[in-house]
Formats: C-alpha cells, structure tokens, sequence
C-alpha cells in the first residue's frame, strides 16, 4: 500500500463519542520506536517521523508508553513529574507537534499514565517519607512492622522480594509492588485522588483522547493488612504468568484486585465524561481471573472504559476449544463492557516466539500468522497491537551484558526478562541498525532476523504479514458489523471455529480452521451466503460446500 499525501477525513472524538467501543490501537514504545537524534534512544520526534507508517495500516488511535520525566529505573514507568517530558524523549513542544500531527492524519492519542506509583524521586514522596505528620504523610501506603520487627504483611513484589521497604525517617515501612524506587500511591486518600485528576487534566486540555492506565488493579490494598496464602500445589497459575515466578507462589488475595475498586474508579470515569469522546484503557495484571476482573473494571457506566488482560498472552496453543471457551467467557462476563483484545505488549515475550513453537514449518506458520489477524479483526470489542507485531518480530536473545531490564537482570537467568520484547523496529533491511538510529549501538541490540523482517522489505511483498494487517485493519473499517455488531458464537465441531457479527445493516459470518490439516464444513444454515474476497484468503468453494486449508480463514456476508 503506498500512502498519498492526502489525509482521510477527521472525525474528531465529539463527533464519535463511542469510537473507542471498536477502536483498532497501535502500541509505540517510544525508546524502540525511532531515534531521531542519534543517540541511540528513540525519541517523541522519531514518533512523529514515523506517523505515515502508523496511518498507513488504518489503525484509529496510538497509545504512547510513558516519555515523562524519571530517573529510568524501570524505563519511565517510575514518574519523577507526571507533566513534564524527560530530556531523554524530547519536550513538551515535541509531544504538541505528534498530537497536532496525529489528529491531523485521523489518529487518536492515548498516552501511558502510571498512577498506582510514583518515582522514589517525586517531590510527593520526598515530603511523604520526611515524617509522619507532613502534608502529604498520608499520600502514600505507610504501615509498622509486626510486633518483631518484620515486614507488615508477607506480601511479594512483582519484581522480587517483600513489597515493603523500611524508612528510617518515619521508623515505617512503605509500600512498593514493583520496584523499591516505585511506592505506591494511597488511593484511599481522597487528596491522592484530586492531584491525580489535576495531573489527568492537564493532559485532556492539551487535547490527548484518552489514556492507558497501568496496573489498575493494584491501585487498591486490604487495609487489614492480612498475609497471603500460599498457593496450593494443584492450583495453576494465572494466564500470561511464568511457572517459576516467585510471585505467584502465594494466591494474591490481599496485595490488590480489592472488590472496592469502584469507590476510585467512578471520580476518574466522571472527569473523562467532562471530554466527551475521551477514553481510559485498563491495564488488568497479574490477576486469579483476568476475564472476570477485567470485566469489573469497565461494568457500566461509572467506571473505566476498556481493560485488556493475560488470556492471549500464554504459551498455550490457540485451539478450537481454548477459543470457543475464551470468547464465551469473554460475553458472559463483559456484557456491554468493552474488552481490548490484546496479545503482545513491552511487558510479554514477542506472540510470534510465543505460538510458533506449535507450528510443525515455516509455511504452516504463516497461514497461523495471517489467521490470528483475522481473528483480532473480528473480535467483538476494541484491540491493540504492539509494535513490531505487525511484522511478525520473534522475541529477541539478549546477552546478559546487554540486557536493560531490571526484573530480567534479578530473575537471570531462571526467569525470562522483558528486553526480548523491547528491541527497537527495525525500518530498513540494509541500513545500520536497521535504519534506527545512526549510533553505533542502540540502546538494546537488534537481531539479523529481525533485521530481516525490516518494514521495507515486507511494504514492498503484497503477501507480507505487515500487508496482511493493512489489508485486513483497512477492511474491518467499512464493515459495520465489525465495528458495532453483535457476536454469536456457533456450535462448530473442531477445529473448526465460527462466530456471526451483526447489526442492523449487516451479518458477517467468520469461519477459522485452527488446524494442521484442512477442513470441511457446509454453508447449508446459511443460504444465499456472499463471500469477503477482499480479504485475500484462499479456500475451495463448491455450492454450499467450503473447504478451508490449513489455519485457513473464510468471511461470508449473509442476508439479513
């Protein structure tokens, strides 16, 4: 698809209230995403160098993980100053010109707010930690130690260790779920409330259309301060978690997914309601049930928006009955609740390292490939998909030496880190550092086979995994029953898979082989049924008998 130097028609989010409801999301991780001034790091002017290409696969909104002003010790996710843009990434005149630049091409900008905690180095937490009687003493989660002296509660860090840390200064010990350099905030405290809002705010009045928010569900804490129990041997973990990953040795009951989260979700979903067509994306981890909790989080009017969670982002092969399941679940539970489907960020191995190990070649792989972008396409909620994925980017092998990533340099070399996930795109097949940066090294290596898969090299292949989601991002656009149909599941026998979207104007039947082999089914239930050539898939058709290869995929328009 080559790109004009036209723009299509702005629909701003006033106009389309509801756009989010079906929104298409592209994930840039701004460090990887392009280095515009050759440091090695990317940066908000390499973002806006690069918008062409994130029109061009017909997304409708960016979300832009955090370029605000920290002392990195987990890449920006630690927040010095919630309104200021760190050196590193550019200025907030930078960041103004992306936002101009996107809405400009039709593009909404959603950006990463890291509210569940600060930065150790936030003024906030340097006047919280100076005594127990300061104005902002109470800003943060402060506790006593038990009666000898240890920890509160036994509660574990993501990151490793006890989720607390003893402060001198207050003879108390403070709250941090992930990093020491992380405290998290008291969201109990109605004050922490108002400043987050003001911090909100400032944001929406600049114009941003919405915002990713992380870890919600650790915003909350049992204030009873009651231990966890272990896990039993025979309970299996939660979706997307690591078998060996201390953290979930015990069964997270206390440290957060709290059943009064909606008490501070509903001032948050009133101040949004003040910019009508603004939007919050719910970052849902670490959860028992990451379909159930997800769908609290966005039930009814009062709360959040969207949530994306685990349940595509395990090493679980994508079969008839994990799917039928999945989707079922995901109905029951999220009702009118918008779920975004999500099955690769900067926090999972790369989902083509993930799935391809099921694959028996290459070629079965990337039927596999083009097949689950037809299904995202065709989910009934909003989806997102992180950079990279759309070129089917495997999760890169770090060296010790080189590895960034503070939760993979703890756990090496038992638990596998994050910066596999975080290697920077690679733009051009022949160019140093694949067209990146102009430094001599990036700030994380990028492997030859990435290298490979570079953008240039798949823009100019019709039948490339990247040209299979602009051709499929694009057609998903004009389907009415894609974007605010209805989803019925249908009784298919495996492999195959099969659901019908509908709305008034229009009922799509999509129809998925997750098989090796063929398969065979018959369109008798469904005469007069039309077939989406426009998709570019291939399958043999005779009357009503249809014949799908292998991971093989079929749209059918029916008759009202």
């Amino acid at each position: 698809m080559v790109v004009g130097s036209t723009y299509p028609a702005v629909i701003s989010r006033q106009e389309s209230p509801d756009w989010w409801r079906s929104a298409f999301i592209y994930q840039i991780y701004p460090r990887s995403f392009m280095d515009s001034s050759g440091d090695g790091v990317g940066d908000l002017a390499g973002i806006l160098q690069k918008l062409d290409y994130v029109m061009s696969l017909g997304v409708d909104a960016i979300w832009i993980s955090p370029f605000f002003k920290s002392p990195m010790k987990d890449f920006g996710y630690d927040i010095s100053d919630y309104c200021a843009v760190d050196p590193i990434f550019g200025t907030l005149q930078d960041f103004q010109q992306i936002l101009a630049a996107a809405h400009q091409r039709g593009l909404k900008v959603l950006i990463d707010q890291v509210w569940n905690h600060t930065s150790d180095q936030h003024p906030w937490f340097q006047e919280s930690r100076s005594s127990r009687d300061n104005p902002k003493a109470d800003w943060y989660v402060w506790a006593d130690p038990k009666p000898d002296g240890t920890p509160p509660t036994n509660w574990l860090a993501t990151f490793g260790g006890s989720v607390w840390t003893w402060e001198p200064r207050r003879q108390q010990y403070y709250l941090h779920n992930f990093l020491v350099e992380q405290p998290d905030l008291n969201w109990y405290n109605l004050e922490v409330i108002e400043a987050i809002k003001q911090v909100a705010r400032f944001w929406l009045d600049m114009g941003v259309d919405g915002f990713r928010l992380d870890v919600v569900n650790f915003y909350l804490y049992d204030r009873q301060l009651r231990d966890n129990p272990q896990r039993p041997a025979n309970q299996p973990r939660p979706a997307g978690a690591a078998p060996n990953d201390p953290f979930f040795s015990q069964l997270n009951l206390y440290n957060f997914c709290q059943p009064n989260i909606a008490e501070v979700l509903q001032p948050i979903r009133q101040l949004m309601d003040e910019y009508p067509g603004s939007t919050t994306l719910a970052e849902i981890s670490s959860a028992e049930d990451t379909i159930a909790t997800s769908s609290e989080y966005v039930r009814g009017r009062d709360r959040l928006h969207m949530a994306y969670n685990s349940s595509l982002m395990n090493d679980e092969p994508l079969t008839h009955e994990r799917l039928y399941q999945l989707i079922a679940q995901v109905e029951a539970a999220f009702g009118d609740g918008v779920i975004c489907w999500t099955a690769g960020t900067h926090d999972f191995p790369r989902l083509k390292s993930r799935w391809s190990k099921f694959h028996v070649s290459a070629d079965v792989q990337e039927q596999f490939d083009h097949l689950f972008v037809a299904l995202l396409i065709s989910l009934r909620g909003s989806c997102c998909i992180y950079q990279g994925d759309e070129l089917g980017l495997t999760q890169a092998e770090i060296p010790f030496e080189k590895m960034q990533d503070p939760f993979g340099i703890a756990g090496y070399p038992s638990m596998l880190g994050r910066d596999g996930s975080r290697t920077p795109m690679p733009w051009y097949k022949d160019q140093p550092q694949a067209g990146f940066t102009t430094a001599l090294e990036p700030w994380l290596p990028i492997p030859a086979e990435h290298q490979r898969a570079a953008v240039d090299v798949q823009a100019a292949d019709p039948n490339s995994l990247l040209n299979q989601y602009r051709q499929l991002i694009h057609w998903r656009r004009q389907q009415p029953a894609l974007r605010q149909g209805q989803l019925t599941l249908l009784p298919m026998p495996a492999p195959v898979l099969a659901f019908i979207r509908h709305c008034r104007q229009q009922k799509l039947l999509c129809v998925f082989n997750l098989s090796f082999d063929s398969a065979q089914l018959s369109l008798t239930p469904y005469p007069g049924c039309q077939d989406q050539t426009e998709t570019g898939f291939t399958y043999q058709r005779q009357g009503d008998r249809l014949e799908l290869p292998p991971y093989g995929v079929y749209f059918g328009e029916l008759s009202q």
